[in-house]
């Protein structure tokens, strides 16, 4: 952190708020074009957000998490018990507009489209990371052992169904019955019948670290990292203002990147942002000592994923709709951790259980481009479970676009104005 008062008066290039995977890529992205940037958040590199998921660096989340599919699954639902989607009622009354929206988008030739959106925005970042941990010494977290999401019941109709949607944007899988399950798996108890192993998709071993390793690299680089609290953001002239408890500083470019709290900041400013909050949690696991973990798995009925971790194993849960800061609600995680551990036996728990706010636009698209209004205002946000795969193509794009250059993917489906 600065400790120059110089630094705070004399304008820079851009301002990146949030120091979350998107907006570390785009830090990163944007000095590597020689601009003179700074980063701040009020926290660490990679401690909020970025930091809970389950560090899958994911070549096949092209779906929409509004597909046509959706509409099938909703009767479940509605006992607010299902493993997968639990919801403050009162929530869900006050915040209707957006789920009404949601489900707007649930059709096929709109899911087709915002599919192909997102293939280009994933493999975009999946070259990315895959260079970029390297450069950052981190590539040692990078397991390219793929991902398996598993049923338990004998129907191969779910997996097929998913094994042609991915390719029909070229990416690989294999159907594994129970028996080839247990052979990628020999250590965990053979429940499932059915999987669908994502080949092309890595993960990491601390999703927060490998953030920081990017922040680190980004430093070296010559970039500024501030952690101080944001208080406002606003615009005299040709240049912005970022109001913080350190003091204020001023660049020709400022970046939303805040994640569920990126709302809160451009309400000042005009912009009514439909965010919405898939709450989720996770806890973490020392790793039984005669059995262990290779790869992420999704358990689809069960609705939990399983993953190792540096410390051990990672246990995390569905979806929560409730607001952002309400207290936490531990039936889905304990659910899911008493579902894990019929998987693979858990050690002692490490730590408490970690609770984060995904951010969701109606489309589930992110916004990523120029704020419709406010020129030098740059939005990157609303990246719902992928945010950490996407974060470097997210600030990829975003830098090539401050410095008047091709973003490496079609952005057009991405633009905040759709939505603001």
């Amino acid at each position: 952190m600065s400790q120059n008062p110089e630094a705070h008066r004399r304008p820079v290039d851009v301002i990146v708020l949030g120091a979350g995977m998107v907006g570390v890529s785009t830090a990163l992205a944007a000095r590597r074009r020689g601009l003179e940037v700074v980063l701040l958040d009020r926290r660490e590199p990679g401690r909020e957000t970025s930091y809970g998921n389950a560090g899958i660096v994911s070549s096949g989340s092209v779906l929409p998490l509004n597909h046509p599919g959706l509409w099938k699954s909703l009767p479940g639902y509605l006992g607010n018990r299902h493993p997968a989607l639990r919801y403050d009622p009162f929530h869900l009354i006050r915040t209707m507009p957006w789920s009404i929206a949601f489900l707007a988008h649930a059709t096929p030739v709109g899911a087709r489209r915002r599919s192909t959106a997102l293939h280009g925005l994933l493999q975009a970042s999946l070259a990315l990371h895959r260079r970029w941990i390297r450069e950052a010494g981190a590539e040692r977290r990078l397991r390219e052992t793929g991902w398996l999401k598993a049923w338990r019941s004998d129907s191969l109709e779910p997996a097929k169904r998913e094994q042609a949607a991915l390719a029909e944007f070229g990416i690989g899988s294999e159907i594994l019955d129970r028996q080839a399950i247990s052979g990628l798996e020999p250590d965990i108890t053979p429940v499932y019948a059915v999987g669908l192993l994502h080949t092309q998709t890595a993960s990491v071993d601390s999703p927060g670290e490998v953030v920081a390793a990017y922040a680190a690299m980004f430093a070296r680089e010559g970039g500024r990292i501030e952690k101080t609290q944001i208080q406002s953001l606003s615009k005299q002239g040709d240049l912005w203002t970022v109001e913080t408890e350190a003091g204020p500083l001023t660049s020709r470019h400022v970046v939303v990147a805040l994640g569920p709290w990126s709302a809160d900041l451009l309400r000042p400013l005009g912009y009514r942002v439909p965010l919405g909050f898939e709450r989720g949690y996770h806890r973490e696991f020392r790793a039984a000592s005669d059995r262990s973990l290779r790869r992420p798995i999704h358990d689809v009925e069960r609705a939990f994923v399983i993953t190792p971790v540096e410390n051990g194993v990672r246990v995390t849960s569905g979806v929560e709709l409730a607001p952002r800061d309400a207290p936490s609600r531990l039936d889905q995680i304990e659910a899911a951790t008493a579902a894990a551990q019929g998987v693979l036996p858990l050690g002692e728990a490490l730590g408490e259980v970690w609770r984060g706010a995904r951010p969701t636009l109606p489309d589930s698209l992110p916004a990523i481009g120029p704020a419709p209004r406010h020129p030098g205002l740059w939005l990157g946000f609303g990246h719902q479970h992928i945010g950490f795969t996407t974060g470097p193509g997210t600030g990829e794009a975003l830098a090539a676009m401050m410095a008047g250059e091709q973003p490496p993917f079609d952005v057009a489906s991405f633009r905040p104005a759709r939505v603001l």
